[in-house]
């Protein structure tokens, strides 16, 4: 049969129009993705309005995050240029000053040199200070400096070179001694590595990180700081002895705790008997649970939390698998130790105990220094103090006056422990996109005018907010407010994660002698101070067109509070037409005045006329156990009201339980 095809092209129908009602109903037959029905009247209406709103907020929003981006870089940022510069005989690798700011000293691959600054670093003339070697070895790179005051113009300097080798000298006179070698042996084979060596405040003892196995322990040193002094005024000037000098005594070598396994003990009076004196609470040690019940425990648990094991990424690896390393800070007279120990405290600031912890550790271990001298160090130390944590911790950090210690923890939580009540300050949770890396103590903070009123009254008195800069390992920063209380909490995020890879920091310091600035070194090599409260960048730093930051992924620089400057050396750049050559690649020591600018005036300006930093005012502590418990009391008084509330709707709802639980029953 015929046919019949219509002739031209045939008319496609246009969807209909979106605001008219009769056809909406049947828009999901077109429409493939709509495969549900739109709401019905008058709630269609309702939703239709609430997405215009939305629409348009989000385009007022846009349109200001446009402006304020465009306004902020048309702002230029104030750039600090170089107020001297020092040439450096070799290649720097660390720098360091003393307390009293009169030498700043050098690590090199040669040895050590030291710089006299008198009057303060000037600019490169030819009365200009330069590096004077004070020792130097072939093969010998020195990669880390300690320094502390051991007397009037005497120094005891630490330090660690690139093979693990720790050294301690005393550098008085012009002159340098080495005292000793503090992983000295015959056999290099079965020498231990050295990772970290420090010095306490005033030179009285020393703490070196010792790595063998693949695990970490600590030695701590007794040094004979007035025999020293003694000996050191009968050297001439310009003679350096060696091994001349009385030497150190070890007082201790803390090994890592055991790790918690099964017990063969049968009943608690024998364990009683393994706890000695019974001092220390809650180290877990010695137990009645046998390896059958941490069997079955540790299954019970993993199969309630297993989801919660695969997405935590601090689960991925076995805890027996990772090295354990340890984290140590001395600690100044102050708190419970000196009267728990029965030993009198020392004064002049002389540290009396060590804390540390472990890494994959949930207890921060604490040791009196101040016990009688045995002929041989206890082999297995007892902790004389363990405050425990509910999650393990990855960094720590001490407040300038040690009173106040900071853990940060692998679930985003920050405690603050305070040493004078021994019991946490506060637990603040930092909404993190990843763990913790450093956590430092920001001492120097404008304090409002009731601190300044607490203050007047007395160190029992000072207030006990404190203010800490937490960074992530993903570059963000975080400003953290704590202080007792429920409201005395707050967290500023400073910065978040870089989407530039060379803008990520890798350092990351408060000024000590400017109120609330922060300076950020990022792997791009750009310097810069950043205010922590308003979070606006305050200046960059600029070093010459000639040189650059030296080693930017690990740099080196130096704070230096007495005269309120900061040291930077810097290499010069590669290229045809460079005038200094060799060894030393051109390397010369930058220095910022910042006692001199004016862009950080008014940060300056809050500083002067205070004798110390709030924290700081507060290190005097307590010396016995009455006005230990006075100022226990003293801070447990205001809470009365708000813990007894708390604690009767805690027994309301513990009997409405349990008047529940009956009726069920």
């Amino acid at each position: 049969m015929p046919v019949y095809i219509r002739k031209g092209p045939a008319d496609i129908p246009e969807p209909p129009d979106s605001g008219h009602g009769d056809d909406e109903e049947e828009l999901f037959l077109s429409d493939p993705d709509q495969l549900q029905d739109q709401l019905p009247q008058p709630f269609r209406m309702i939703d239709k309005v609430l997405d215009r709103l939305v629409d348009r907020a989000w385009d007022f929003i846009s349109q200001r995050e446009t402006v304020r981006v465009t306004e902020q870089a048309i702002q230029t940022i104030p750039i600090m240029q170089v107020s001297g510069d020092v040439k450096l005989p070799v290649r720097t690798n660390c720098v360091a000053c003393s307390e009293d700011g009169r030498y700043i000293f050098l690590g090199h691959p040669h040895g050590l040199s030291v710089m006299a600054q008198p009057q303060g670093i000037t600019t490169s003339s030819s009365s200009s200070p330069y590096c004077v070697p004070v020792w130097q070895e072939d093969h010998v790179e020195i990669t880390s400096l300690h320094i502390t005051c051991l007397g009037e113009m005497v120094y005891l300097l630490a330090s660690l070179d690139d093979m693990g080798v720790a050294r301690l000298f005393a550098y008085y006179s012009e002159t340098s001694h080495l005292i000793k070698v503090m992983n000295e042996t015959d056999d290099l084979n079965q020498r231990s590595v050295c990772v970290k060596f420090e010095l306490s405040r005033g030179g009285d003892y020393g703490a070196a990180t010792i790595s063998c196995n693949g695990c970490q322990c600590l030695e701590v040193y007794r040094f004979p700081k007035d025999s020293w002094l003694k000996e050191l005024s009968q050297h001439a000037p310009g003679v350096g002895d060696t091994g001349k000098l009385s030497p150190v005594a070890m007082l201790m070598k803390i090994k890592p705790p055991k790790p918690h396994t099964g017990s063969t003990m049968k009943s608690p009076f024998e364990v009683l008997q393994k706890t000695e004196d019974g001092n220390v609470i809650g180290s877990g040690q010695n137990h009645l649970i046998s390896s059958r019940q941490w069997e079955d425990q540790d299954a019970v648990f993993k199969s309630v939390y297993r989801k919660y094991m695969v997405t935590n990424p601090s689960n991925t690896t076995d805890p027996e698998d990772r090295p354990s390393c340890v984290t140590s800070h001395f600690l100044l007279p102050g708190g419970l130790f000196p009267v728990l120990g029965g030993v009198k405290p020392q004064t002049g600031g002389v540290a009396v105990a060590v804390c540390l912890w472990w890494s994959g550790r949930h207890n921060l271990l604490q040791y009196l220094l101040c016990k009688a001298p045995r002929d041989k160090p206890d082999p297995e130390p007892k902790p004389d103090a363990l405050w425990p944590n509910a999650q393990e911790i990855l960094c720590s950090a001490v407040s300038s006056c040690t009173r106040h210690i900071t853990l940060g923890l692998v679930t985003g939580l920050v405690t603050v422990w305070d040493r004078h009540l021994g019991l946490p300050l506060s637990v603040v949770s930092v909404e993190a996109d990843s763990v913790f890396s450093s956590i430092i103590f920001v001492d120097y903070w404008p304090s409002t005018a009731t601190e300044d009123a607490l203050h007047s009254q007395g160190p029992n008195h000072s207030s006990t907010q404190v203010h800490l800069l937490v960074t992530c390992k993903s570059g963000a920063c975080h400003r953290v407010d704590a202080g007792r209380g429920l409201d005395s909490h707050n967290v500023t995020q400073l910065s978040e994660r870089p989407s530039d890879p060379g803008c990520f920091p890798v350092v990351t310091a408060a000024v000590p002698f400017l109120q609330r600035l922060a300076l950020i070194m990022q792997r791009n090599g750009k310097i810069l101070l950043q205010d922590m409260v308003d979070r606006r960048v305050v200046c960059c730093f600029s070093l010459p067109d000639t040189h650059l930051l030296a080693n930017p992924w690990n740099p080196v620089f130096l704070l230096d509070p007495t005269q309120q400057s900061l040291l930077i050396p810097g290499d010069q750049r590669p290229g045809p037409d460079s005038g200094e050559e060799g060894e030393d690649r051109g390397s010369r020591l930058f220095v910022f005045r910042l006692r001199d600018a004016a862009v950080v005036k008014p940060y300056r300006h809050e500083y002067v006329g205070r004798a110390s930093s709030p924290q700081g005012q507060s290190g005097t502590g307590t010396s016995n156990l009455e006005e230990t418990c006075n100022l226990y009391f003293q801070q447990r008084v205001p809470s009365v009201e708000e813990r007894n509330k708390v604690m009767t709707e805690t027994w309301n709802q513990l009997q409405e339980h349990a008047a529940m639980v009956l009726l069920q029953n």
